[in-house]
């Protein structure tokens, strides 16, 4: 979804096509990645809909044969990993990759290589899930892969391991990205681009990406853990060695609800900007928008137990989940509220991003209103597990994340492109993905209200059942048509469409005050000033401008506060605070299984006095780090240098005695499959210590800067200093980790 780029013949040779090819491959340009997450996320598409295919042609009639149960099983599995990690958390990743630079100003995101890293970490990810089909082994768990059906005694193929690192390659470059979202928003924005002063895209992009940051942890902790269950004989939620599955679904939907709002709050960012401009007024209530998707983010935090109603959590957690999982429908109410009104009394501009933005509010309230059922434990135990939950999901997934993609697609097309799509084909388009969704979906509420449960790979004859599926399976077949109609339009209007211009829809951010599509670095003009939150309204009606807010002069962020701390650091911080939720689930993990010792040993007999003694040289490393901070910012780059190996001496020195307290466990065979006190302790050691070696490693190349001389001037300061809060955030874990492996285990 690019333009032809200028100088190039229209017949290519072997050689122009191989440049092309090495230039995307290599490419640090933002727009160039958000288009190849948006054409990934396609390619996955087409995958994730023809698995959505089979399935309704299985369930079009009842006592099928069309595929086998393991076929099926497998089918089911890899389209909901499909659809969720690899089609609609990488189209809104490239819509935001794409857009937010542009519509904060800036020229690229902060980390362009962390960036290029992150999109073919994906693809990576993708390409070895989807290698399962060909190894004759695709997962068939179900895309939360609840154990114990995810242990090596119930599933022997490898088709668990396919989905386990599929997934942590894709999850590692979602946090980076969720990373560099953050960082550039804070630190890039425009001069005079205040907090309030940002599109509500940026905003839902700024708080998407904490999400990821925050929640995604929590899985690769526990697919890690799963893992060691497969290969090094922990047990860590294998029932039969003494494990607990329930900690399984604690640490995936603590991963897994903030994970539909990563899926939704760019959505609501998209209809935000999308709604304005065709009602031709400004978004209503600007702050309470804002401030409900910060609401929506921290309360998601606190209601992923929902979905464990029917495993006996006991009355107390079943209230406050439920309470809070109704809670959570109020912020999202005001969203829907302010969409509303900002169309009441507007002068409404019925193009197809508008239709779909439109059909987007009303599936996401039904998808809303069927989820609000869930919060209600008794009727949450009535319709679990059956379609009536596929019904809900869908209708907040497709109905609204889908819709929104599409009206965002059709408005931002032409800035990716310079072509407008076609807008018949966009109205035929969008009437047949409104009806074919609604047909396929909507009769699954009364199908799971029915009783029919979900994951089936047939079902009996029951008074109808049968009706009710192959209206479904119809509408499915409508909903294809739906997509090839999308792809006609977007391939011919590539190739043929109007040339849009700049800004075709009289927009009003800055996404529009540059080239359609935009040149290598974005804008080759001067912004406009930016004094509100849509800056080229302002820049049409200067006096209407003068007044907006005239007691804020602009400025450029960074003075002071956050946005005052260097990029480097700044993204080295936010890093830090998703490892604290990773560390977080592995000492949960600690304290669930601490007192599973079996025949083994105890915390007891851990050599409490050698590791003090070593923690202590740990502790230590802090302070000399601060010193050789402090020699630094007074220009003395050598002290800075012996400070610094003095860091380095005194962490090697804890790695010595942390390896040799394991050398001495092994030598008693002591492994990972003696207990699961003795898995829990390895694991959560062993990651710090890993820690504390990639610290090392960057320690020592600080030293070879620091004696190079690389640190005169002020140059490299921001690095320095990211990699002692780093080693700072390494001792402070191990304080934690002392405190409760050993310190409890003592004197506990």
């Amino acid at each position: 979804m690019v333009a032809r780029a200028e100088g190039y013949p229209d017949a290519l040779t072997t050689q122009d096509v191989a440049e092309r090819w090495f230039y995307w491959v290599t490419t640090t340009d933002h727009k160039l990645i958000g288009i190849m997450y948006i054409l990934t996320g396609c390619a996955f598409f087409v995958v994730g809909g023809i698995e959505a295919l089979l399935i309704r042609i299985q369930l079009a009639f009842p006592r099928s044969t069309f595929m086998s149960p393991g076929a099926f099983d497998a089918v089911f599995t890899m389209h909901g990993t499909t659809m969720i990690f690899l089609v609609v958390m990488p189209v809104l990743l490239g819509f935001v990759n794409y857009f937010v630079p542009l519509m904060i100003g800036a020229r690229d995101m902060a980390f362009p290589k962390l960036n290029a890293m992150s999109y073919w970490l994906l693809l990576f990810g993708g390409l070895v899930l989807h290698f399962s089909f060909l190894a004759g082994a695709p997962p068939d768990v179900g895309w939360f892969g609840y154990a114990p059906l995810t242990e090596r005694p119930y599933t022997l193929s490898p088709s668990v391991d396919y989905w386990i690192v599929g997934l942590l390659l894709t999850t590692i470059g979602s946090i980076a990205t969720g990373i560099n979202t953050f960082v550039t928003v804070v630190k890039l924005r425009a001069p005079g681009m205040t907090a309030f002063r940002m599109p509500i895209f940026v905003w839902m992009s700024l708080i998407t990406g904490l999400l990821i940051i925050w929640a995604m942890p929590a899985l690769t902790a526990a697919q890690i853990m799963l893992l060691f269950d497969r290969y090094l004989g922990s047990s860590f939620f294998d029932t039969g060695g003494g494990g607990d599955a329930v900690l399984w679904q604690h640490l995936f939907w603590f991963f897994g609800h903030p994970e539909v709002y990563i899926m939704v709050l760019p959505a609501f960012g998209m209809i935000s900007e999308v709604l304005p401009v065709f009602s031709r007024k400004p978004i209503f209530g600007y702050p309470f928008v804002v401030a409900s998707g910060i609401a929506i983010a921290f309360l998601s935090f606190g209601v992923w137990a929902h979905h464990m109603f029917a495993a006996g959590l006991g009355f107390a957690a079943d209230a406050f989940f439920g309470a809070s999982s109704m809670l959570i429908a109020i912020p999202t109410g005001v969203k829907i509220f302010s969409w509303l009104a900002t169309m009441s009394g507007g002068s409404l501009r019925l193009r197809t991003a508008m239709l779909f933005g439109m059909g987007f509010i009303a599936m996401f309230t039904i998808g809303g209103i069927s989820g609000v059922h869930f919060a209600l434990v008794p009727i949450d135990w009535q319709t679990t597990d059956t379609y009536y939950v596929v019904a809900h999901f869908h209708y907040v997934l497709f109905g609204g994340t889908m819709f929104a993609i599409f009206a965002g697609t059709y408005y931002w097309f032409p800035k990716m492109t310079g072509r407008l799509l076609d807008e018949r084909l966009g109205a035929l388009h969008f009437w047949l993905n409104f009806i074919g969704f609604n047909l396929t979906f909507f009769p699954m509420h009364f199908l799971g209200l029915m009783g029919m449960p979900r994951r089936v790979y047939t079902y009996p004859d029951l008074p109808g059942w049968a009706m009710l599926n192959l209206v479904a399976t119809i509408g499915a077949f409508v909903l294809t048509l739906a997509m090839l109609v999308f792809a006609w339009n977007v391939v011919m209007s590539f190739r043929r469409g109007r040339l849009a211009g700049p800004n075709p829809w009289d927009a009003w951010t800055l996404e529009w005050a540059t080239a359609s599509p935009p040149p290598e670095h974005n804008f080759l003009s001067p912004l406009p000033p930016v004094t509100s939150a849509r800056p080229l309204w302002d820049l049409r009606h200067e006096s209407a401008s003068a007044s907006a807010e005239p007691d804020v002069a602009p400025t450029q962020p960074g003075g002071a506060g956050i946005a005052g701390v260097p990029t480097p650091v700044l993204g080295t911080i936010v890093f830090i605070t998703s490892e604290v939720i990773f560390f977080g689930a592995l000492i949960a993990a600690f304290l669930v299984h601490r007192g599973q010792t079996g025949t083994g040993p105890t915390p007891k007999d851990l050599d409490f006095v050698r590791t003090a003694l070593f923690s202590v040289a740990l502790f230590a490393s802090s302070g000399t780090m601060i010193l050789a901070e402090r020699a630094l910012a007074r220009g003395r780059d050598r002290g800075a240098a012996v400070w610094l190996a003095a860091t380095i001496g005194l962490g090697a020195i804890f790695m010595l005695g942390q390896l040799t307290e394991y050398r001495h466990l092994l030598a008693e065979h002591v492994t990972m499959s003696t207990s699961l006190f003795v898995a829990a302790f390895y694991t959560l050691t062993g990651f710090h210590g890993l820690h504390v070696l990639i610290g090392l490693v960057a320690l020592a190349i600080l030293l070879g800067l620091a004696l190079a001389g690389d640190f005169r001037d002020g140059r490299r300061h921001a690095a320095f200093t990211a990699v002692a809060a780093y080693w700072h955030f390494v001792d402070a874990v191990w304080v934690v980790v002392f405190s409760v492996v050993y310190i409890w285990g003592i004197f506990g």
